[in-house]
């Protein structure tokens, strides 16, 4: 797809005009971005998936039984819902994407972005006038209505020290003026896209109000370099250290100075200028799992010969929910990086990987060398991929 063909889900801009207009400038408000849109979950459906143990679930009542604005954390049980009053609450699920493959698969209408830029998807469910407050996130999100009405206030940029309201579990806005002609209720299908940092304020206008919420990742500063220096410092022999064959006479030997400094300073530049390893530890973390346990591990690992045979009776490999994947092509040599590691990866088994392209004989049939074939059964046996069908849980079966 041309970065120059219009689509519909941007409202008829294509990728080009919107990434230069709006993506982490201004927001856009697209009417119809999906036609005829039907939420592939119903609300019972999202009630159960908050009701399950490891996955992530809060409850937000405005006015609480403890206190107004009162968080509630996941597992949920049946009695939780029955005392819920029919206005004013608003239940959130994280990461449904990895567990509803209907959900999974409105992540391919945004391919127009980096597919290692995707977090997941929140979905969230409210009765007439729930809410979670004005406030602001820290990362690029589109905003999907999933069924129902709600409104959706903006409140222009806010600076990162606006103040928010104290003692209680939100991040709420203290202060919340409405941008002028930024004032919309959302139908079905229709969608806001909001850049970093632009204040919003949602409110359910009808009984049954579903909106998903695509989020982006974005580590922060802190988090970029605390873990870029433990991936370099685990790349680092004992053997290197600070040395100094160049020293001089010393005026104090209390003194630290300028040229103990530059030689730390050469040391470390020397370590951290390598694009090479910030490639390396860049892909590892941007394909990381959201949640550390996602993933199931064969407890009775396959091998190349299995994949092929497997293949050859015509089964289907699928790439698990919530499993990341990007590649990285460099003067001839593809890194392919799958859930946090990196793989040594012929480019053609790479880029298929990392599409979404159905993986079968007729699609791996070019790239079934026996690199690929080890490749493969690594990622069956990590829980990277498995077999169609197959639940993550019962994939060793």
């Amino acid at each position: 797809m041309s970065s120059h063909t219009p689509l519909s889900i941007l409202g008829g801009l294509t990728a080009a005009e919107f990434l230069h207009d709006y993506w982490q400038k201004k927001p856009l408000l697209i009417r119809g971005a999906f036609t005829d849109f039907e939420s592939p979950l119903a609300p019972e459906e999202l009630a159960g998936l908050a009701c399950e143990d490891g996955i992530e679930a809060r409850l937000v009542e405005a006015n609480g039984p403890d206190k107004p604005w009162q968080v509630s954390h996941g597992p949920f049980d049946d009695a939780t819902f029955a005392r819920l009053p029919d206005r004013e609450w608003t239940l959130l699920v994280q990461a449904v994407d990895h567990y509803v493959p209907e959900v999974a698969s409105l992540l391919e209408a945004f391919d127009f972005l980096p597919r290692w830029r995707l977090d997941d998807v929140m979905v969230s469910y409210a009765p007439l006038q729930g809410s979670v407050g004005p406030h602001v996130d820290s990362y690029d999100v589109f905003l999907l209505q999933g069924s129902g009405q709600r409104r959706w206030q903006l409140g222009g940029e806010q600076p990162d020290d606006a103040p928010i309201v104290s003692g209680i579990d939100l991040r709420m806005l203290e202060r919340f003026e409405v941008t002028p002609d930024e004032d919309w209720v959302l139908e079905p299908g229709d969608m806001l896209y909001l850049p970093p940092r632009i204040a919003h304020h949602g409110v359910s206008q009808s009984a049954d109000c579903m909106t998903y919420s695509i989020g982006f990742r974005a580590p922060s500063t802190d988090e970029i370099i605390t873990s870029f220096a433990d991936y370099l410092g685990e790349m680092q022999p004992d053997t290197s250290r600070y040395t100094d064959p160049d020293l001089r006479p010393i005026e104090h030997a209390g003194r630290l100075d300028d040229d103990a400094i530059a030689r730390l300073r050469t040391l470390m530049l020397s370590v951290i200028d390598d694009p090479a390893q910030m490639t390396q530890w860049f892909g590892r973390v941007m394909t990381q799992p959201k949640y550390a346990d996602q993933l199931a591990p064969l407890e009775a690992p396959t091998d190349s010969e299995a994949i092929t045979e497997a293949l050859a009776k015509g089964h289907y490999l699928e790439r698990a929910l919530g499993s990341r994947f990007a590649f990285h092509e460099d003067n001839g040599h593809t890194t392919l990086f799958a859930d946090g590691d990196g793989h040594a990866c012929p480019p053609g088994l790479a880029r298929l990987l990392a599409d979404t392209t159905p993986l079968h004989a007729a699609t791996l049939a070019s790239h079934l060398d026996d690199q690929a074939l080890t490749l493969l059964a690594e990622l069956v046996n990590h829980g990277s991929l498995h077999w169609q069908d197959e639940t993550q849980e019962d994939g060793d079966e």
